[in-house]
């Protein structure tokens, strides 16, 4: 098994360097892409690298920790970072791309990889793969996959997330409702919402509480639903895997549930933009669908009542599967393409960034640095760890590739649309209808 390493690095190779820069200068001589660079540049003192990244402040200290041991152990090289809160950084990095070119290393989500791969933003990583220049022997195969566009390697992940519930235990208790297992069903996640609805228990403000958050709009729920009954959001870059009949009756189940009271009102729904304002951060639902990083914030929120559950199955086949909270990538016009693999390498296998970056990012890929890591873990972020591995022991389909490029506009349609359903602007037939027309269209090439 391959050695997690740590202490002094090894150089950044002469051919990895010379091989990366021959690929940047064909990406710079592309007509689709601008000749100059904004990445970092040669200082009077050496090589200066542009890392940029989204995070709260704990991920945002680590992270500088990690970079000034890379530094020390790469003298010459200088690492300028900047990060920002998710919304901001996105927008800047759209604009940066559209300016001229992403920084030399940038962290991406899930939902960009192909975005700036097919517009020529983004390096390949292929080669620095093949020569050993990034290092990826202890990460799973298949999860590396999600970093690809077109059969080419464009970014890694530098976390490894999944989908769960958040219950309240003792609200599942009181109701008489199994703790969640893998292999429970949707039907069996209705029945439980509306065995809670009947308790007629009441919100700190004196509403009704229902058994979930409605996740009708949220495109991940639907995957979720979809990918336990076979299917998939994208047949291929160019085309839905769904039908109009699929969304159809995925917004029917959700539309009936919320009319019952079993799931959250239309208003609430609305209103949530984070773990506080979520119904079930407000005490307006005993549940919600979520992913493994936020997960510790209901805990902190709610109590030590709040637990991670598997989300719901079709008949014991499970729809969640292994997805990067977030990526690593290499601006097509670095002027310093080794220096920027080896910052990446760094950041992903050297065991000392390991222990400072934690689980800031959600489970390390890095399978050693992971279980090294997990070591320490205690309370909520122990339980997702253990979530995870319950999980991969069931069985997961493996992950798909980065979605297309159309998918972000495609995400944000999924929710508009579906928000005519929850305020009877349209019938769930009516707005499938809508949203498969209007993501065939982002999806043209």
């Amino acid at each position: 098994m391959p050695e997690v390493r740590s202490g002094p690095r090894r150089p950044i190779r002469r051919r990895a360097v010379l091989a990366a820069a021959g690929a940047g200068l064909g990406a710079a001589l592309s007509p689709t892409l601008s000749a100059c660079s904004t990445g970092g540049g040669n200082s009077s003192d050496g090589i200066t690298l542009r890392f940029t990244w989204w995070g709260n402040d704990d991920r945002a200290a680590r992270t500088e920790e990690a970079v000034r041991l890379f530094e020390s152990e790469h003298p010459g090289v200088t690492v300028r970072t900047s990060n920002s809160d998710f919304g901001s950084y996105l927008q800047k990095l759209a604009t940066q791309a559209a300016g001229g070119g992403i920084p030399d290393v940038a962290q991406l989500d899930y939902r960009q990889v192909s975005q700036y791969a097919d517009g020529g933003a983004l390096r390949p990583l292929d080669a620095d793969i093949g020569d050993g220049a990034i290092d990826t022997a202890e990460m799973d195969a298949e999860f590396l996959r999600t970093g690809t566009s077109g059969g080419e390697q464009y970014a890694l992940p530098m976390g490894r997330g999944i989908t769960g519930y958040a219950y309240d235990s003792a609200i599942y208790e009181q109701a008489g409702i199994p703790t969640p297992e893998p292999a429970w069903t949707w039907q069996d996640w209705a029945a439980a919402n509306r065995e809670i609805a009947a308790l007629g228990l009441r919100s700190p403000d004196g509403r009704p509480v229902s058994g979930a958050n409605d996740g009708g709009g949220n495109e991940d729920v639907f995957e979720t639903w979809l990918r336990s009954r076979g299917g998939r959001l994208y047949t291929d870059q160019a085309r839905l895997g769904f039908t109009e009949d699929d969304l159809t009756e995925f917004w029917t189940f959700c539309d009936e549930l919320r009319r019952a009271g079993a799931i959250a009102s239309a208003r609430d729904t609305v209103q949530a933009d984070s773990t506080e304002t979520s119904p079930m951060g407000r005490g307006l639902a005993a549940a919600d669908f979520t992913w493994d990083a936020p997960f510790p914030g209901y805990p902190g929120l709610l109590g030590d009542a709040i637990h991670f559950s598997p989300v719901p199955s079709t008949d014991g086949r499970q729809g969640t599967y292994f997805k990067p909270s977030m990526l690593l990538g290499v601006g097509a016009h670095t002027a310093h393409p080794g220096e920027a693999a080896a910052l990446i390498d760094f950041l992903l296998n050297d065991r000392r960034a390991g222990d400072i970056l934690g689980f800031t990012r959600s489970t390390p890929p890095n399978r050693e640095i992971a279980a090294r890591v997990a070591e320490t873990l205690t309370g909520a972020e122990r339980e997702i760890y253990d979530y995870a591995r319950t999980m991969e022991r069931y069985g997961l389909d493996a992950p798909p590739t980065a979605p297309p490029r159309g998918d972000i506009a495609i995400k944000d349609a999924f929710n508009r649309t579906y928000q005519r359903v929850l305020f009877e602007r349209a019938t769930p037939r009516q707005a499938a209808r809508e949203l498969v027309d209007e993501a065939n269209r982002e999806l043209r090439p």
